[in-house]
């Protein structure tokens, strides 16, 4: 699929593919993706790519990209037949990563492969993309929809997706300036956004339960396909007034592998456990598999979707600013010297 300001077309290159099925599915997206675009996207774009003009607001540019996908969560959309989140999924996983570096999403691109193309499902999966993207503040300017017999069973289909942010280089966020006294935000996920869905389908077959029953005033199956939370308007805003120090997108690796990517060497987050609360959902989880605390939190969000190190004196304003913005903030631990053979994230 190449998308642009004004035209939408998908480009079928294998023999037997059936091209009114392409064009049913360029007619139902078109008006969702139009949505996402930024006045930067170029209008004179051919059918094989598509150009994006560099903002002018930038100093001193430094593009930041990104790639990811849905995991094993796509397996319970095949199950489900529920197929209108995955795409948001998509985006987020991609634009929660190259903000943590203080990147503005640009633009994004999508990759839908299948057996064959059902229209209905493609579109709600492109539709879901679009919105995503539109949250985000990023243009949907193309990607590829792939129809290949024979490479996937019937019903299921893959997704990736990649995007490309802006940051002036002297706004870069790496973590560096870190020091010891500095406080850890977390920012409150939706669920179990993207990570851990090996191990969540394996817990949702042992337990038997109904997909539709009741689950703190959810069906179950809404609960466990909740998409990922989308911070980029929200810390976008923080990034104005505050000078954060480090974020770490809390994704494969949980909290404890996911924040250490971001910490300098000699220093460990101290994260306190009573400082919020554990989620229904990951409740259910560690019951069901009797996981243990170490591996829960090693294994999924466990209700903090993103990190936020700030210093001390920074930390009420900036969970105003959040706050604000509608997110759900709670100030989880703090930095400090790390002991001879301590690991750089420890919950206590």
């Amino acid at each position: 699929m190449s998308t642009n300001s004004n035209d939408i077309s998908i480009t079928y290159r294998d023999a037997g593919v059936d091209i009114e099925a392409g064009d049913a599915l360029v007619n139902q997206i078109k008006p969702f993706a139009k949505r996402t675009m930024r006045p930067e996207v170029m209008s004179a774009i051919g059918g094989f790519g598509s150009m994006f003009a560099m903002p002018t607001k930038f100093k001193e540019p430094v593009l930041v990209s990104g790639t990811d996908g849905v995991g094993t969560k796509l397996k319970l959309a095949f199950e489900l037949n529920q197929h209108d989140t995955v795409g948001i999924d998509l985006v987020a996983m991609s634009v929660n990563d190259i903000l943590v570096q203080g990147a503005e999403p640009l633009f994004f691109l999508d990759y839908f492969a299948c057996g064959k193309l059902d229209v209905a499902t493609a579109a709600d999966v492109i539709k879901g993309i679009a919105v995503g993207c539109e949250e985000s503040g990023c243009a949907l300017v193309g990607g590829e929809t792939a129809e290949m017999p024979g490479m996937y069973p019937a019903g299921e289909y893959d997704l990736a997706g990649f995007v490309v942010g802006c940051v002036d280089k002297a706004n870069i966020i790496d973590g560096s300036t870190i020091t010891e006294g500095d406080v850890v935000l977390g920012l409150a996920s939706s669920g179990a956004h993207s990570n851990g869905y090996s191990l969540i389908r394996k817990l949702i077959e042992k337990s038997g339960i109904d997909m539709e029953s009741d689950f703190e005033g959810r069906k179950f199956k809404d609960v466990v396909m909740m998409p990922t939370k989308l911070y980029v308007k929200s810390i976008l805003a923080l990034l104005e007034t505050i000078k954060v120090k480090g974020m770490a997108h809390i994704t494969g690796g949980g909290i404890t592998e996911n924040i250490p990517r971001v910490l300098p060497a000699g220093l460990t987050a101290e994260i306190s456990a009573n400082s919020w609360e554990l989620p229904a959902l990951f409740k259910w989880l560690k019951v069901q598999g009797n996981i243990a605390d170490i591996e829960m939190y090693k294994t999924f969000n466990c209700g903090i979707g993103m990190a936020v190190i700030v210093s001390a004196e920074n930390a009420n304003e900036a969970m105003k600013i959040l706050t604000a913005k509608g997110e759900t903030v709670y100030q989880i631990g703090h930095i400090r010297t790390q002991a001879s053979g301590e690991a750089p994230t420890v919950v206590i």
